[in-house]
């Protein structure tokens, strides 16, 4: 008996990975792999807004530049402070800003860190306590940049300035489609503090956020100051009062912990379910097309002449879980690869997700619950094979089919990367159609012990059941040539013992 299941096991993993469908579908993820780091750097360089501030007086365009500086310095500084935390840089020098933690950058502190060197000065401190594993530092990029103001728009008067800068702002549709246009364009009239006359803002789409806000800071403490100074502080004062700002110590889990860590340590197992579910997909017309095939051309009654039915079920379902561990085998060695090749961030990444296959524990119980969530669908998928005498036939059970197991997959992943949902989940794992993925998926974020045992005695149970219903159902339909079995009828192939 041994020997026929081996068999047919044997060619039925031969007839699946002879198919072109299955070397694409088993290349997907090593050329996702290879291009994943190309495609990081391209889309992680964001477009950098193009700024002109109209400013007669000068004043407040130079608050508004050195503003913006200072923010683009922020973001240096903290990237670099996260950077030292997590590649323990900090011992370079302690008592350097971006080795204290604890805190939201002042405008003090910012200006202090520029003044001992800025970025070039911080990385080649930490280069002293840096390791030839440590990636370099990918600094944050610029959102504006602020271009020069043409004399004819500076010297022009106020209610010509829109004729001016329509050819700026939206040059394809009013000036040269060749020019790069302008994204926002600043208006800030004379004697701005005592003047009612407003400041206006041309932009060439609705403007964003973290453009406004810092204009709006830096246009309002003018305001105040000019304010303060009309109740009788003297400059000094009022400057002063507008500058007073809260110190915010801010506590944070380290780099690459807290919701990061689960986040990410969830990626692998979220990433496993996703196979399971994408390779039962794809594998379902391999396993029915091959089994039609061979009820149409009446090659299924040669093959009974000299093994038994249950030979057949169980040499092809051994066969289609070894395609499915192979795809599985060689993805997981092509990411491990990666994340032990790959340098920078995209490594560090793949590195800190491969992480709970660390523990034997994890690699045992994703490796049962993906065998078992394998054996479960395919055992459906071959029962629909025996009932079907063409493709259409076996499409019209198979599409419903698989609609019913896919369909809580996105209440699953967005449960596990929002954090919530966990009632769903919960239910979800005792579930046995749906027990295989939704158990995957949670294996990041932390599981009992007792739902792991619970939910995979349930499944095995479950799974030992449809084994005995189903294979009376395969067993009774091979031959049944043009017959389609209603539930009724099934329900009768169900109950009936072999002969």
């Amino acid at each position: 008996m041994i020997h026929n299941i081996l068999l047919v096991a044997m060619r039925e993993f031969r007839q699946i990975t002879g198919m072109r469908s299955f070397w694409l579908t088993l290349l997907i993820l090593p050329v996702a792999l290879a291009i994943g780091p190309i495609a990081t750097r391209l889309m992680g360089s964001d477009k950098v807004q193009r700024v002109m501030l109209i400013d007669p007086e000068g004043r407040e365009a130079l608050a508004i530049r050195a503003r913006l500086d200072s923010d683009l310095q922020r973001r240096i500084l903290t990237s670099l402070s996260r950077h030292a935390q997590r590649y323990d840089l900090d011992r370079a020098d302690p008592a350097a800003l971006w080795a204290q933690h604890d805190r939201l950058y002042s405008d003090a502190e910012v200006a202090a860190f520029v003044k001992a060197g800025g970025m070039p000065a911080a990385l080649a401190t930490m280069k002293r306590a840096a390791t030839p594993e440590t990636p370099a530092f990918d600094p944050p990029e610029p959102d504006f940049t602020v271009v020069p103001t043409p004399p004819a728009i500076a010297k022009a008067d106020p209610a010509t300035l829109d004729r001016l800068l329509k050819p700026l702002i939206q040059p394809g549709e009013f000036g040269d489609k060749t020019t790069k246009p302008l994204d926002y364009a600043v208006y800030i009239p004379r004697r701005f503090g005592t003047s009612t006359t407003a400041v206006r803002l041309w932009s060439s789409e609705q403007p964003s956020a973290n453009f406004i806000q810092p204009l709006q800071s830096v246009l309002t403490l003018r305001l105040r100051a000019a304010y303060l100074q009309s109740t009788g502080l003297s400059l000094n004062e009022a400057a002063a009062a507008t500058t007073l700002v809260p110190a915010i110590a801010i506590s944070t889990p380290a780099p690459g912990g807290g919701r990061e860590r689960m986040l990410v340590r969830s990626i692998v197992p979220l990433l496993s379910a996703y196979i399971l579910l994408m390779s039962l997909l794809l594998s379902g017309n391999w396993i029915l097309q091959g089994l039609v095939e061979e009820r149409s051309n009446k090659l299924i009654e040669t093959v009974l002449a000299c093994i038994s039915p249950d030979e057949l079920l169980y040499g092809k379902l051994a066969g289609t879980v070894a395609v499915g561990l192979t795809m599985v085998v060689v993805w997981v060695l092509c990411a491990a690869g990666a994340a032990f090749v790959t340098q920078g961030a995209v490594g560090t990444f793949l590195r800190m997700a491969l992480a709970p296959l660390a523990s034997p524990w994890i690699i045992l119980v994703m490796l049962y619950f993906f065998l078992a969530g394998y054996l479960m669908v395919s055992m459906i998928l071959l029962a629909i094979g025996a009932m079907s005498d063409s493709m259409r036939d076996a499409q019209s059970y198979l599409t419903p089919v698989l609609m019913v197991i896919a369909m809580p997959f996105t209440i699953v992943a967005q449960g596990i990367l929002s954090n919530t949902g966990a009632t769903a989940l919960k239910v979800l794992t005792w579930i046995p159609l749906y027990t295989p993925f939704t158990m995957l998926a949670r294996l990041g974020g932390g599981v009992s012990v007792l739902e792991i045992v619970g939910s995979a005695l349930t499944l095995a149970v479950f799974i030992a059941v449809e084994f005995v219903l189903l294979a009376r159902v395969f067993r009774a339909s091979l031959l049944n040539a043009g017959q389609k079995p209603n539930l009724t009828a099934l329900a009768r192939l169900m109950r009936r013992e072999a002969a």
